[in-house]
Parts: structure tokens; C-alpha cells; sequence
């Protein structure tokens, strides 16, 4: 079975990286440093789903994907969802809060903060510096 992204996470989305497991993501969103984790594995919807070996890369995965939301943006707390209510596709949600951020301390769904996407060239610096951090740490 081929996998196929989630038209969804596909149009709100620029593609980072393949890694072992999953598709990485950014959010086409810069008011967040936020990332989506995508399970390549076809009809997955919760992570009890995948495979004892594929649920320990997963968390591997999201650590990598953690640190460099930490690491290149110091927030005050990453966030790490996997909440599928609208786009039922396994997908994790990694992303910096902030205290000052316009939903602190509130889930950032529970308060109506309009998306502001990313210019071209913002775009490219932010793909360029995750790219260059997955690189320059995947084996940490």
C-alpha cells in the first residue's frame, strides 16, 4: 500500500525531510514554530496503530524534532500533540509556546489567533536552518 498525505497537512504545509518514519512538515503558519510528524504508513490513525519498532522511531523522531524547535528558537515550552480531530491521518503536532504568545497559556486552539503565512523568502531561511539542524543532529 503507497503512502498518500493528507490533503490537508499537504496544503498547510512545506515538505523538510524524509526520515525513517515520517514526513516532516512545516506549518505554513509563522505566528508558531511549529512542525507536523507524518507516519509514513498507510491507514494509520493513532499510534497504537503503528508497529512496537515504528512507535519507538516515532518518539525518536519527535525528540529530533523537538530539540531543534528548542534549540533554534528557545520557547518556553515545546508542545507535542497528536489530537487527529479534524484530519484523522496520524500526524504529530510539534511546536514552540512562548509566555507572551497570543494563546499562552491556552492550547492554541482554543483561542482565535489568524494564521499569518510566510513570505517565499521567509519560507526558504526557515526550511534552510531545519534542514541544516536535521543534518548537522540526526544521529545525536
Amino acid at each position: 500500500m503507497t503512502f498518500t498525505l493528507d490533503h490537508r497537512l499537504a496544503d498547510s504545509s512545506f515538505p523538510l525531510a524524509e526520515w525513517e518514519l515520517c514526513t516532516v512538515r512545516l506549518k505554513n503558519d509563522k505566528s508558531w514554530h511549529w512542525l507536523y510528524l507524518v507516519p509514513q504508513r498507510e491507514g494509520i490513525r493513532e499510534i497504537y496503530d503503528l508497529t512496537p519498532q515504528d512507535q519507538t522511531l516515532l518518539i525518536t523522531e519527535i525528540a529530533l524534532a523537538a530539540r531543534a524547535i528548542n534549540d533554534l528558537y528557545q520557547p518556553d515550552k515545546i508542545n507535542t500533540a497528536a489530537l487527529g480531530n479534524m484530519v484523522p491521518q496520524l500526524h504529530v503536532h510539534i511546536f514552540g509556546r512562548y509566555n507572551n504568545d497570543p494563546a499562552w497559556p491556552k492550547p492554541v486552539w482554543a483561542v482565535d489567533v489568524p494564521e499569518v503565512a510566510y513570505s517565499d523568502a521567509e519560507k526558504e531561511a526557515e526550511i534552510q536552518k531545519l534542514q541544516k539542524y536535521f543534518e548537522d543532529n540526526k544521529n545525536k
